[in-house]
């Protein structure tokens, strides 16, 4: 184990103006050694541009986020001796790499660190000072923040090292958290002429945007350069777009790396500044952006989600349920974009219920998307030897909701049949919506290893689709795959004579908005009335099923997060609870909550919406 080297504050004698090279890599949680290779890798590259110095990710030897992996014996140890393996490939060049580290001679205080390492030393290291505590983000539960701002000083700049929360300071995030101190600011005070951040921020909706003009406001303010250098790549529920920045002292970009892929570009400080590097696209820029570039933006992290969620558990096949309806149409698309067409296998299971026009829709999203594997599983028979199974014991009560339920819970059943045989991984294919209701079976169609639209509301998802069908050839496809008819229809679930989802639910216009302001917002019911003037019925039954859901959210498929407040861990909501806003329990709230049926779940029932 390297010694502590202490607070990151030393000079460096590097001759000439300074290059500078952004290492934007991908890391796979837990796997040092291959994380290790990706930062040797960037520095052999980065010596061919003649960089001075290499600037990658936060936690990059380890990858983000590390979770409870931090408890395992041994694993940070591994990432402080591969803090030693980057020091003696360094050379002249200066390396400075994230990764946990375990202080005070090893006596067991994590940090979220940043090693300075040139000449097969670690000439300093930078402990991160800001600790996030909301939404995902739990820090604050594995390290100690540090304690001095870290300061270098290479080829005459005074750089100074920061990182993300550090940076950030949760001014993005829905939290009235705050900070007793101003990273930034004292690193400006220090007379640092360029900031450097490591990065692991994960992406949701419009957050790069919101960023890039945090780093103006600093710019501004201080009047120096400041660049960022991100994680990209998914794991698990979290994506990270990439798209590592440099900004001028005058808020000019002057460096962007890709979106979505590994990148390494290198820049030159000079007394001017950072040189412009690449042209760039005002479209990219745009604060706020505009609605295409946002869905643009949504397909690309949901494709690298399924991407690397595949790749990185070593699967290289999916399976989903096709059923002619538009959620499965998205997720079928966005898997065919991720693992290519030919390692996408479908599986349309037709009922008595199923209309010919979901057969023949599932039939052409599937010969559009170019799928080699589709299989055809009726479950009439199936359906039938339940029912006839269980009617002697449950009599009418094998009816209704019970029976709506035994389909879905069927089709669950062959999907995970043909996951076993095949080793592919099943896609989920709702959406948020319905995983905010409970408009879903659990064991059902809620089953899988991963959500793939479990974060996109409805309404959103029939925007992406139409994105997708007018960008066919940007998203990898010869003609718009999505049959113009599921665009069309209205979506039901098909698991009784005519059902629509309406029939269940609000008009999605309107639960849409409910879902986001109740769930992304954190606003209460009476908010949401006052705010954007919905029916108080509506308003009111509509959070009692968000609430009553919580059991079936917590037993879901793994949700690709996408929005500032997603389903899964950075929402940790109680199952049993019974609190309500004043006024929701008034006596005829909770008459009009019963009059609904089974869209507002009854306490007890086993699975209260069928879907």
């Amino acid at each position: 184990m390297p010694p502590d080297p202490g607070p990151a504050s030393c000079r460096l004698q590097l001759p000439g103006s300074m290059r500078l090279a952004l290492a934007q890599l991908n890391p796979t949680v837990g796997d040092v050694a291959g994380n290790t290779q990706l930062v040797l890798e960037a520095i052999e590259r980065a010596r061919g541009d003649g960089a001075d110095v290499l600037l990658a990710g936060e936690l990059g030897l380890i990858g983000y986020p590390p979770r409870d992996l931090l408890f395992r014996a041994g694993v940070v140890e591994a990432c402080q001796q591969a803090v030693k393996q980057i020091a003696a490939h360094a050379g002249e060049m200066v390396v400075i790499v994230g990764h946990p580290r375990r202080s005070t001679g090893g006596s067991g205080v994590l940090r979220n660190s940043a090693s300075v390492c040139s000449q097969g030393k670690v000439l300093a290291v930078y402990d991160k000072r800001l600790l996030p505590g909301y939404d995902i983000f739990d820090e604050d539960r594995y390290f100690d923040p540090g304690g001095e701002p870290g300061v270098i000083e290479a080829a005459g700049w005074r750089l100074g090292l920061l990182i993300c929360e550090d940076l950030w300071q949760a001014r993005d995030a829905r939290t009235d958290r705050t900070y007793p101190i101003d990273p930034v600011d004292e690193l400006a005070a220090a007379g640092c002429e360029v900031m450097l951040c490591l990065n692991a921020t994960p992406y949701s909706r419009g957050k790069w945007q919101r960023h890039l003009q945090q780093l103006r406001v600093v710019t501004d303010r201080y009047g120096v350069p400041i660049v960022t250098v991100h994680q990209v790549g998914a794991n698990d529920d979290l994506i990270f777009d990439g798209r590592s920045v440099a900004v001028a002292a005058d808020g000019s970009i002057t460096a962007l790396l890709k979106g979505w892929e590994p990148d390494l570009q290198t820049i030159e400080l000079s007394a001017r500044g950072a040189a412009r590097r690449v042209a760039v696209s005002a479209d990219l820029v745009a604060v706020p952006p505009d609605a295409g570039e946002v869905t643009a933006e949504l397909f690309g992290a949901l494709v690298l989600g399924v991407k690397d969620y595949c790749r990185k558990s070593g699967r290289d096949e999916v399976i989903l349920g096709l059923s002619g309806g538009i959620d499965s149409a998205v997720t079928a698309s966005i898997a065919a974009a991720a693992v290519g067409p030919d390692r996408v296998v479908g599986v349309m299971m037709p009922s008595r219920y199923t209309s010919a026009a979901s057969r023949e829709d599932a039939a052409q999203l599937a010969a559009n998307l170019g799928l080699t594997r589709c299989h055809t599983v009726g479950i009439e028979l199936l359906h039938r030897a339940v029912g006839d199974a269980v009617a002697p014991s449950l009599g009418d009560r094998a009816g209704g909701v019970t029976d709506e339920n035994i389909q879905a819970r069927i089709r669950g059943v062959l999907l995970m049949a043909f996951s076993n045989a095949m080793g592919g991984l099943v896609l989920a294919t709702g959406n948020k919506s319905e995983l905010a209701t409970g408009y879903c079976t659990i064991y059902g169609d809620m089953c899988g290893a991963l959500s793939v639209l479990g974060d996109v509301v409805k309404t959103r998802v029939y925007t992406l689709a139409s994105w997708i069908n007018s960008h066919h050839g940007r998203c990898g496809f010869d003609r718009p795959p999505i049959p113009q008819r599921c665009l069309s229809k209205p979506p039901s679930a098909e698991l009784r004579p005519n059902q629509v989802d309406q029939d269940t639910l609000p008009p999605y216009e309107v639960l849409d908005e409910i879902v986001e302001r109740y769930v992304e917002l954190e606003q209460s019911a009476r908010q949401i009335i006052e705010d954007a003037g919905l029916d108080p019925e509506t308003v009111y039954q509509t959070v009692q099923m968000i609430d009553r859901a919580q059991h079936k959210r917590d037993q879901a498929a793994v949700v690709l997060k996408v929005t500032a407040r997603s389903f899964g861990g950075g929402r940790p909501m109680p199952i049993v609870m019974k609190w309500q806003e004043p006024e929701m329990a008034r006596p005829e709230s909770v008459e009009a909550a019963k009059s609904v049926g089974s869209a507002v779940p009854n306490p007890g029932r086993k699975d209260e919406v069928a879907k």
